[in-house]
């Protein structure tokens, strides 16, 4: 009776609906959240703020691949840094407002990640890990060699911040931050929609038992290529804004290091939780920005201690934790109303 009880609770913890959609709860974390995002650059230096939303962006990108659909790339930098230096030329040859120069990225992104996607899901597990690192070291090999388009070693310097003659925005990173902020929440928009929509549905079942989704009439291989394009949208779009955030692209932005971090990141706020990649950015990226203030020079020694700390302490990450514990209370509280 015990371990029925047992099984029962596990099911109920993995129920995206736990929580009602009208649920008090729900309404109090979103105001929560928009608080966090509308203060945050009076709490820290504005760039860094934008840095967390960037890498945050980037790292839900990565889960709605990873958490949703099962597929774990390391080759997300392609689509980060590609995007990022496809957004630099647009601005700086074309000299459109930045929104439109980071739209351009991001369709980019999803232009490569096509052809990538669709000669990478028909492997899994370690070997979709493998066949992506190659493409994205590709890419990184071809920006270094076009030096005349890219600035080879050198990075694209000097993208400006043009955006429709507002000078506050141009030349101010405090006011910049909320132009920038508000095609972050675009995109986490765009994520949340999709992974509450029937397509997100589909892609959770691929992911479970991809032989039962494709004896129900999917396509697997079809849904893993949207999937994966869509990702490679996101991290367009939180790369494009972190250009121009930054001002230059660089090759660090397609090294293989970077996607790595995001990795990281996405596993820190909680895999298949979607909102834990902001949680995760904010650590990473603060921890990372406080140790360089401080002059220490061991910065990957110390994150890697914590992600250590994390796997084995906080088996779903940090937000998952928080999530899971959250959706154990409210259970305990209903089987408490009904005895």
């Amino acid at each position: 009776m015990s371990e029925q009880m047992t099984a029962k609770v596990d099911v109920d913890l993995a129920q995206p609906s736990i929580l009602s959609r009208r649920s008090p709860w729900r309404y109090l974390m979103l105001l929560a959240g928009l608080a966090v995002l509308v203060l945050l650059p009076y709490w820290i230096y504005p760039p860094v703020a934008m840095d967390i939303l960037c890498w945050g962006l980037f790292a839900i990108s990565v889960d709605l691949l990873l958490g949703f659909t099962g597929l774990l790339s390391f080759g997300h930098a392609a689509f980060w840094g590609g995007s990022a230096y496809c957004t630099g030329l647009i601005a700086i040859h074309w000299g459109v407002p930045f929104p439109v120069a980071v739209l351009g990225g991001s369709v980019f992104a999803m232009l490569i990640a096509w052809p990538i996607g669709w000669l990478s899901v028909r492997r899994t597990g370690i070997y979709f890990a493998m066949v992506t690192l190659a493409f994205a070291q590709m890419i990184y090999f071809i920006a270094n060699q076009l030096r005349d388009l890219t600035g080879g070693e050198n990075g694209l310097q000097g993208i400006p911040r043009t955006f429709f003659g507002i000078e506050a925005v141009e030349t101010d990173s405090f006011y910049f931050y909320y132009a920038g902020a508000a095609l972050i929440v675009i995109g986490i928009a765009i994520a949340w929609r999709v992974v509450n929509s029937p397509f997100g549905r589909v892609l959770t079942a691929v992911r479970d038992n991809p032989a039962r989704a494709r004896a129900l009439g999917y396509d697997v291989e079809v849904f893993k290529i949207k999937a994966f394009v869509i990702s490679a949208g996101l991290a367009g779009l939180a790369g494009g804004v972190f250009s121009i955030s930054h001002g230059f692209a660089s090759l660090q932005e397609l090294a293989w290091t970077t996607s790595g971090k995001v990795v990281l990141i996405t596993v820190l706020g909680g895999i298949g939780t979607l909102w834990g990649g902001l949680v995760g950015a904010g650590v990473v990226v603060t921890l990372e920005d406080y140790l360089a203030s401080s002059g220490f020079e061991g910065i990957g020694l110390i994150t890697g201690v914590i992600f250590v700390l994390i796997v084995l302490l906080f088996r779903h990450g940090i937000w998952g934790t928080a999530r899971n514990a959250l959706r154990k209370h409210v259970i305990e509280r209903r089987r408490a109303h009904r005895d």
